[in-house]
């Protein structure tokens, strides 16, 4: 079974940095395209950062420039650097994943959410 597990939330403040990372553990083949979603308290889930399987990213507007998107095949772990944080970057973030995974009857792929983790800027 797929697993995503983040780590590297907390809180910071205005202007500090973080790093999130997200593990996928399983029995995995290959993974395709990952990203990083957040929600803040009342509103809904918005793609944060993107990574295809070919390195392409895309960003939020809102992040271009402060955040960059990563990945390390050899782990299955990918990685959203937050520079410049600001306090309306408070959220939960996601990471969330297309992965193929293998098994007793072939390879199978499917969309995987992490559990979560809370990034809180304080000003």
């Amino acid at each position: 079974q797929v697993q995503l597990v983040e780590s590297g939330g907390g809180l910071v403040q205005a202007g500090d940095s973080l790093r999130l990372s997200c593990a996928a553990s399983g029995r995995i083949f290959n993974i395709n395209h990952m990203g990083w979603y957040r929600q803040a308290p009342g509103k809904q889930r918005d793609l944060v950062a993107l990574i295809t399987s070919g390195d392409t990213t895309t960003y939020a507007d809102s992040v271009k420039g402060r955040f960059t998107i990563s990945r390390d095949n050899a782990k299955n772990t990918f990685y959203l650097l937050m520079n410049s944080l600001k306090p309306e970057d408070t959220a939960v973030y996601y990471c969330n994943a297309d992965i193929t995974s293998y098994g007793g009857s072939g390879y199978y792929t499917d969309n995987y959410w992490g559990q979560g983790t809370q990034v809180t800027v304080s000003s």
